[in-house]
């Protein structure tokens, strides 16, 4: 009987038949199918979402899933990935080990890493049997359980997961977020359980009380608003009654509270305690908590166990249903809950448990000016702070607001939150955090510190010249400690390399590694590498940039990505290739979007558009996920200009759409120079050849053209522009930039090539567009190397040197064919026709949008791959690419090929022709 702590039997499921026939057919269509799906159960509580989860488990079950089911906790929904734990650690056949989990949490520092990780898990026993991953009461869910549950459903949509989840409602909450997520990727149901209907409450109470129940019964269970949790409830107080003559027990006219008063004080008193520490709680904590002995309170525990209130499942205590936690709890006074779980905390922390174990209390139980306090959120918060950094900003904040202001503590644990607040990406918070503190007057070594810890935050912000002016006010007053001087001295060269006078910021930089390295302070020497490193490249010191960025990586690997890059710039893919290689079986600290931008830049060089495109598109998903939007503005713009090349008017111009909203975001000047770049080239596709031009001037007034990175080898096509338009100062001043830039970087073949590019165009010189197509011959870029042909092609035919210019224009096409430039193949075709020889070879079709022909070479690569049982990660291991670019890839196979799984795509592949 459920009143006595006994399972629920099918009773239980009286009047939802409809919703579990609704579930067994989700069920069967996930083990048919072999695609994911997701289904959220959603009620108020009690009302038998729990019952229904439990069932549709045990069926999926018997279906041959390999299923996990785990139920979050109110009180437990700080511990990182806690809640989803239970799912994979728990059932019949675990998806982790234990010791896998825990050397899994272990070893990461970044959510990304991780939630790759438990998907490859994932997967790699979805390849063998369908899967199904059930957590209860979500609502309550740890913060990197739900980043994990609104990225695995998406990842896993090719293979056969079905995600059940179950939630009280909350239209605005983090269930209704990963519902969203998946929306759009995979199938979801909500299924939203209302009251049971007055002849399924009947059904109840004759399966309890048999056909005996008396009409008067079912009246009283009209109060139970046809929430079967409670009805359960006053029918369990029905059954404990010693005669069926006996009158109605009054336990049923007031509910579970009702019942509780019927306990013996220290039973009650034992409750009490354990409702404190949450819905499953340990019996010595409880014990210790009580301040008795655990042996004297064993008649306590056979009691509440007897009278259906608790369940031992060997390791804890748990209530048998939440409401029954809740019914508890709230009859403790309020002053005596926040004593008692500040006392709570005490014993958790005394015990051995970790400082985030205490946390939950911590938040309910402390008191202003209370520092033990204060320093266990401290510590739980730098614990929590690699893979949920939102959380840990959230206790330092906690922590701050426990210490009264202008206290010596106020300012260490105001350090802290800044840094935290910046890591987290809340960077406007950490800036107000720090000014208020600043406004308490601080000594002198507090105000440097103050000032160095918000210079993260000013530079994400993009207020280089707001860190200017503070740095340089901090080092004016004095009074900083020699590590805290050294890390303002570098802040302020970071600053001095958005400035126009790189000379200055490059002394103030070197000045700052010299302080560094005499001081030996590791943050003051990565911050000074990093802004020489910018200030080189800014400066188009390409050489000295991949001497910065390789000695800044190889302090800190999280830097990797930039002196890939900066190997690029000096064109050695090769050290490129090598890097990236390294970084894929590096499990240390990589940025993984910055890595795949690195990624982008490597395949764009090489002119692997296709792969260019995945990169980038992977790229901002995952700035997306970790809410730090740093490339996004100028991957929209390469993608955009990609989409040009291939010949897809309608993605460019959605392209340039995103790019505009991003730099509302984040307008600074290079973003800015960008987007004007990328506008002057939509204008002169559409033909309007004076809007081109008056943007490239709008991109000089942001800086000279040639100061943006991202545009350096693209200044040939604005010289194009600029000629087209008449405008031979702009054209000769472009081209003045150019050879500026090759002087400083005569050892790249794209700097020096490029420059005799831009000057033959200016002068319409056949003879130095010749001499650009010879040093080009050494660059890697097939692109580059494609536009100074086309370029030298048409000079030869503008000077009357057909044979010549034919053989330069069938070579640019040629390339630009074989990189999917389509429709710049198209144009030299057309310019091949009308000289005459257009009969050598046909104009390139474009590619079709659905079936196999609509694939590129790497969608394929990837398709066949995955077709031959290939996991993403065995895939991305094969194609020497990032997991996530696979899982971009296969996102284009699946919805070019109109299939939703794995065994799907298998069969279709298995059909083609051989190739």
């Amino acid at each position: 009987m459920a009143g006595s702590g006994e399972p629920l039997t099918r009773s239980g499921l009286r009047g939802r038949e409809a919703e579990l026939e609704e579930l067994q057919a989700l069920i069967t269509s996930v083990a048919r199918t072999g695609s994911g799906a997701l289904a959220l159960l959603q009620g108020e509580p009690g009302i038998g979402k729990t019952t229904l989860l439990t069932e549709a488990v045990s069926r999926a079950r018997t279906a041959g899933f390999s299923a996990g089911l785990g139920k979050a906790d109110e009180l437990h929904h700080i511990v990182p990935l806690s809640s989803l734990a239970a799912s994979i650690l728990h059932g019949d056949r675990p998806l982790l080990s234990g010791d896998a989990f825990a050397a899994l949490a272990r070893n990461q520092d970044q959510r990304i890493w991780l939630v790759e990780r438990l998907a490859e898990a994932i997967e790699a026993r979805a390849g063998r049997t369908p899967v199904l991953i059930a957590l209860d009461d979500v609502q309550w869910a740890d913060p990197l359980s739900r980043f994990a549950l609104k990225q695995l459903p998406a990842r896993l949509r090719t293979s056969p997961v079905l995600w059940l989840l179950a939630a009280r409602p909350d239209p605005a909450g983090p269930t209704e977020e990963i519902v969203a997520a998946a929306a759009d990727e995979l199938p979801t149901i909500t299924v939203r359980l209302g009251p049971l209907s007055g002849a399924a409450i009947g059904q109840l109470a004759d399966d309890t009380l048999g056909t005996a129940a008396v009409e008067r019964v079912r009246d009283l269970l009209d109060g139970a608003g046809g929430n079967p949790f409670l009805a359960v409830e006053m029918l369990a107080g029905l059954g404990t009654a010693e005669a069926p003559g006996d009158p109605v027990p009054p336990t049923l006219v007031v509910g579970v509270r009702g019942r509780l008063k019927s306990l013996q004080p220290d039973t009650l008193r034992f409750l009490q305690m354990g409702a404190v520490l949450g819905r499953r709680f340990g019996f010595h904590e409880a014990a210790a908590l009580y301040g008795r002995p655990p042996a004297t309170l064993i008649p306590a525990l056979e009691e509440a166990m007897h009278a259906g209130l608790l369940d031992d499942d060997g390791d804890d205590l748990v209530f048998r249903h939440d409401l029954l936690r809740q019914a508890v709890y709230v009859d403790i006074p309020p002053s005596a809950r926040k004593a008692l779980h500040r006392e709570a905390a005490g014993h958790l922390v005394a015990a051995g448990r970790r400082p985030v174990d205490a946390v939950p209390h911590i938040l309910r139980g402390a008191l202003p000016g209370d520092e033990e306090c204060v320093a266990l959120l401290r510590r739980a918060a730098e614990d929590v702070l690699t893979v949920t950094p939102g959380l840990a900003a959230d206790l330092m904040t906690r922590a701050l607001e426990l210490v009264p202001s202008a206290r010596p503590l106020s300012f260490d644990a105001g350090e802290q939150a800044i840094l935290f607040l910046t890591r987290a990406g809340r960077n406007r918070e950490a800036l107000s955090t720090g000014d208020r503190l600043l406004a308490c007057r601080p000594p002198l070594a507090v105000v440097g510190r103050l000032q160095a810890a918000l210079g993260g935050a000013l530079w994400n912000l993009d207020l280089a010249e707001e860190l200017r002016r503070r740095t340089e006010s901090a080092l004016g007053i004095g009074g900083a400690d020699p590590e805290v001087g050294a890390r303002l001295s570098a802040l302020r060269a970071l600053a001095l390399s958005r400035g126009h006078d790189l000379v200055a910021a490059r002394e103030a930089g070197e000045a700052a590694l010299r302080a560094a390295t005499a001081i030996g302070d590791r943050e003051a020497h990565v911050l000074a590498l990093s802004g020489l490193g910018e200030i080189a490249q800014n400066a188009g010191e390409n050489a000295v940039a991949l001497e910065r960025f390789t000695a800044l990586s190889a302090i800190d690997s999280a830097f990797l990505p930039e002196e890939i890059v900066a190997h690029l710039h000096m064109d050695d893919f090769a050290a490129g290739r090598r890097l990236l290689l390294q970084a894929a079986d590096d499990t240390g600290p990589i940025r993984q979007a910055m890595m795949l931008w690195a990624q982008g830049q490597h395949d764009l060089g090489l002119g692997r558009l296709d792969d260019a495109d995945a990169d980038f598109a992977t790229m901002e998903r995952l700035e997306d996920d970790v809410q730090a939007p740093v490339q996004q503005v100028n991957a929209r713009v390469i993608r955009s200009r990609i989409a040009l090349l291939r010949g897809d008017r309608e993605a460019a111009r959605e392209h340039l759409v995103a790019a505009r909203e991003r730099l509302a975001v984040k307008p600074n000047q290079g973003n800015t120079a960008a987007v004007r770049f990328l506008e002057a080239v939509h204008a002169q596709a559409d033909g309007d050849t004076g809007l081109a031009v008056e943007r490239i001037r709008q991109v000089q007034q942001e800086g000279s053209f040639m100061r943006w990175r991202l545009l350096r080898d693209w200044v040939d096509c604005a010289i194009r522009m600029a000629l087209r338009g008449a405008d031979h100062e702009l054209a000769e001043d472009l081209a003045a930039q150019a050879e500026a830039h090759a002087e400083r970087n005569p050892a790249v073949p794209t700097a020096t090539g490029i420059a005799a590019q831009a000057l033959g165009l200016v002068k319409n010189d056949p003879a130095m567009l010749e001499h650009c197509v010879e040093i080009l011959g050494a660059c890697p870029r097939p692109l580059v190397r494609a536009a100074a042909h086309a370029d030298l092609g048409h000079a030869l035919l503008a000077a009357g040197r057909r044979p010549q210019a034919l053989a330069a224009l069938t070579r640019a096409r040629s390339t630009f064919t074989e990189a999917g430039a389509h429709a710049a193949a198209a144009r030299l075709q057309h310019d091949l026709d009308g000289a005459g020889a257009g009969s050598r070879r046909a104009a390139t079709a474009q590619r079709p949008v659905q079936g196999w022909q609509a694939l590129t070479a790497s969608e394929k690569k990837v398709a066949r791959l995955i077709a031959e049982g290939h996991t993403n990660r065995s895939a991305a291991d094969a194609l020497v690419v990032s997991p996530h670019t696979v899982n971009t890839h296969l996102t284009a196979v699946f919805r070019k090929l109109s299939v939703n799984s794995r065994v799907q795509l298998a069969n279709l592949v298995a059909a083609l022709p051989d190739d």
